[in-house]
């Protein structure tokens, strides 16, 4: 087991280093950079200023050369300033990255149990009205765009019964956990209410299956009752391949809420992605999209050692071969 981690841990620093070479690659060959921007908001900027910043701050350069120079300032932990923010980089994701895990736990625990009950009543109560009720509200749940999903809990909750502010933060800074929570609680629901129709549909299919395996019709056959075929035979063996969607839908709302964080004006890692991009903020939008493709290697691991936890047939010893079984 510790074998295969550590080459899980050793494939995912090679797959971060080919991300930063394209996502860094890609952000250079936008049109227009820092200095342009610069003269729009300056028409006293003269060519040659331009130049000479060009020159300070490397951009005159060829792109590879300039990959080269962050890349091994990241590897001594030095990433760079923000140049739309004037910190640097680390300092700006410390915040972000806090708002958007409290945003996405909440969220995902919220999906995750709604999401799997519904889809468990679904799959164990196949054709009735249970089944067709979770699949309908499944259906229009996963089809709702976040964006609108967003207006209508806006306009119920903050413009009709005034009981919920419509902004995701605070304004103040002395704002208490109370107030902040009450900020949470729209962005939290626009993200719940999206996911739960996925791991619904899932989840239903899954114990579906699970619930036709042999070993559960022997368990039906001896008498077993309804509640622990479902509870005790299936659900095991249902949640290995909904592990899987649950490991992705965590690591991906990292960086994956854009529309929920613009929408509520939530300061995350979605929005501050976007707006590093469209910045043209090289080294901010470079290092936060990295560390989204870390969270999401990660929940991949985490995922895997769960199958194990799920299914002790499953392992990941290596066979003399070297194959896992």
């Amino acid at each position: 087991m510790l074998n295969t981690i550590f080459h899980r841990l050793l494939q995912s620093v090679v797959v971060i280093v080919l991300m930063s070479f394209v996502v860094y690659m890609l952000i250079g060959l936008m049109p227009g950079d820092p200095i342009d921007l610069m003269i729009s908001s300056d028409p006293r900027m003269t060519a040659e200023d331009a130049a000479r910043l060009r020159q300070v701050y490397g951009l005159d350069q060829p792109l590879w050369d300039r990959y080269m120079a962050w890349a091994t300032g990241a590897l001594s932990g030095e990433f760079g300033y923000s140049r739309l923010f004037g910190r640097p980089v680390i300092e700006l994701m410390g915040p972000r990255l806090l708002n958007t895990f409290l945003l996405m736990l909440s969220a995902w625990i919220l999906a995750v149990i709604f999401g799997l009950g519904l889809g468990i009543l679904a799959g164990a109560r196949q054709g009735g009205i249970i089944d067709t009720s979770v699949n309908w509200l499944a259906f229009v749940s996963a089809s709702t765009p976040t964006f609108w999903l967003a207006l209508l809990l806006m306009i119920l909750f903050s413009v009709q019964l005034q009981l919920l502010p419509a902004s995701g933060f605070p304004t103040s800074l002395n704002a208490g956990f109370g107030e902040r929570l009450r900020h949470l609680v729209l962005p939290v629901l626009t993200l719940a209410i999206f996911e739960t129709g996925a791991y619904a549909r899932y989840m239903r299919a899954a114990m579906m299956e699970a619930l036709n395996a042999d070993h559960v019709r022997t368990a039906r056959a001896k008498g077993a009752s309804r509640v622990r075929v479902v509870l005790v035979h299936a659900l095991r063996n249902a949640m290995i391949p909904v592990v899987t969607i649950m490991a992705l839908g965590f690591g991906n709302q990292f960086s994956g809420a854009l529309i929920t964080e613009t929408m509520f004006s939530y300061p995350g890692m979605g929005k501050m992605i976007f707006d590093s991009v469209m910045g043209n903020d090289f080294n901010l939008a470079l290092v936060a999209l990295l560390f989204a493709t870390a969270m999401t290697l990660a929940a991949n691991l985490i995922a895997d050692l769960a199958y194990v936890m799920l299914d002790p047939r499953i392992s990941y010893a290596a066979r003399p071969g070297g194959a896992a079984r």
